[in-house]
C-alpha cells in the first residue's frame, strides 16, 4: 500500500540537540570556545520532519516526559504537524544530546538519555494497537541500544503486523545494540539503511558496495539495503537485487548534521508515494544535499524546495517530479511549507 494509506510511525527518539559550532574539537583535556549555540529538537524528529515536509503523515511513537525539553519537543512536533501517540512520562524529562559542529561541516554527539529510553510493555501494546495496514515503521537503532528500553522494543519489532514495512537504522550507536536485540530488528525489517561507518561495523568492509553486498545477503532476498555515501551519493540493492550506484549532488556543505536523517526521511515520503525505490532514492540523495547547505539539524527541504533543487537535473524521473507535484501542502513551521 500506498501514499494515503501510507504515515511514517517512528520507534525512536525525538529529543533536545544542543548545537555548538567550534573551529576544530579540542585536544583531549582541552577546551574551545564555540562561536555560536543553540537549542533544536533533534534525534527521530529530523526523520518525521524531513518525510511530513515532503507529504507523508506522521506519528511520533516514542517516549516523551516532563519539563522543558519535552515541552520543547511537543511544540516542535506539534508545529511540523506530527502526532505525538503516547502520554509524557510524569516524572522525568526528555533527554538532550550536545552536538559539536566543526567547521569542515562534520559533527560530534554526547547524548544524555531521558523518558525516550523508558518504553515499556504497556507503551508497546499502544503502539501496535494503533498501527494501520500500509504503515511504514521507522526503526532507530538509538532505541534498541538503550538498556532497558531497547529489549522492549525489540518485543514489539517482532510483533510487527505483516501488512506494515520495517525500516531500521542502525545509527552511530550500532556497535552497542545487544546482539539479540539487533538481531530481532534484521529479521523484522524490509528496509536497512546505514552510513559507511555503521556499514563497516556490521560488515567489516570498508568499500561501499561490498557493504552494500554483504548486508543484503545476510538479511536475506526480501530485504532492501541503502549504504549513504555522503557527497558520493548512495549504494542501493533492492530486494533480490545487486548494489547499484545512486549519484549524489554536488554541493557546498555547511552542517551536515541531520543530513541522514534528510536522506531517510524523503525516501520514506517518496517510498511511500508511491515511487521505485531508485527513484525515492534519487529523491532522498537529492534532499540530504539540500539538507547540508542549510544550517541545524532539521533542514529537509519541503516538496517545492526540492522540485527547484531538481531543476536541470536530467536524472530526476518524471515519476519523482509528479509525486513531489502532487497533493496538498502539509502543515508546517511558520507557514513555510509548500
Amino acid at each position: 500500500m500506498s501514499g494515503a494509506d501510507s504515515r511514517l510511525v517512528l520507534l525512536g527518539n525525538a529529543i533536545v540537540d544542543l548545537v555548538m559550532r567550534v573551529p576544530a574539537l579540542p585536544e583531549r583535556g582541552g577546551d574551545v570556545v564555540a562561536t555560536d549555540t543553540t537549542f533544536v529538537t533533534g534525534g527521530g524528529f529530523n526523520v518525521l520532519a524531513a518525510a511530513r515536509r515532503l507529504g507523508l503523515p506522521a506519528v511520533y511513537a516514542g517516549g516523551h516526559g516532563s519539563g522543558p525539553f519535552a515541552d520543547r519537543v511537543r511544540a516542535d512536533l506539534a508545529r511540523e504537524g506530527i502526532e505525538v501517540l503516547l502520554p509524557p512520562l510524569p516524572d522525568t524529562d526528555t533527554g538532550f544530546c550536545v552536538a559539536l559542529v566543526d567547521d569542515d561541516g562534520e559533527r560530534t554527539f554526547a547524548t544524555s538519555l531521558g523518558a525516550e529510553a523508558r518504553l515499556t510493555g504497556a507503551d508497546a501494546a499502544v503502539v501496535l494497537a494503533s498501527l494501520r495496514p500500509g504503515d511504514l515503521v521507522q526503526i532507530s537503532g538509538y532505541g534498541l541500544a538503550h538498556p532497558a528500553g531497547g529489549p522492549v522494543l525489540a518485543g514489539l519489532i517482532a510483533q510487527l503486523p505483516p501488512d506494515v514495512r520495517g525500516f531500521l537504522d542502525p545509527g552511530p550507536l550500532v556497535s552497542e545494540i545487544p546482539g539479540d536485540v539487533l538481531r530481532v530488528a534484521l529479521a523484522r525489517c524490509d528496509w536497512l539503511s546505514c552510513n559507511q561507518r555503521e556499514g563497516r561495523l556490521m560488515t567489516g568492509l570498508d568499500d561501499a558496495p561490498a557493504t552494500a553486498a554483504a548486508l543484503a545477503a545476510r538479511l536475506g532476498p526480501g530485504t532492501g539495503v541503502l549504504v549513504r555515501a555522503d557527497a558520493a551519493g548512495c549504494w542501493l540493492v533492492r530486494p533480490g537485487g545487486e548494489p547499484v550506484h545512486v549519484p549524489g549532488r554536488q554541493v557546498t556543505a555547511v552542517d551536515s548534521n541531520g543530513a541522514g536523517d534528510a536522506h531517510t526521511g524523503a525516501f520514506l515520503a517518496l517510498l511511500g508515494g508511491g515511487l521505485d525505490p531508485l527513484d525515492a532514492v534519487r529523491g532522498a540523495n537529492a534532499a540530504a544535499a539540500f539538507a547540508v547547505t542549510r544550517r541545524g539539524p532539521a533542514t529537509g527541504p519541503t516538496r517545492r524546495e526540492l522540485l527547484g533543487f531538481l531543476d536541470g537535473d536530467a536524472s530526476a524521473a518524471p515519476a519523482l517530479r509528479s509525486v513531489l507535484g502532487a497533493g496538498p501542502v502539509p502543515p508546517g513551521p511558520l507557514g513555510l511549507l509548500g
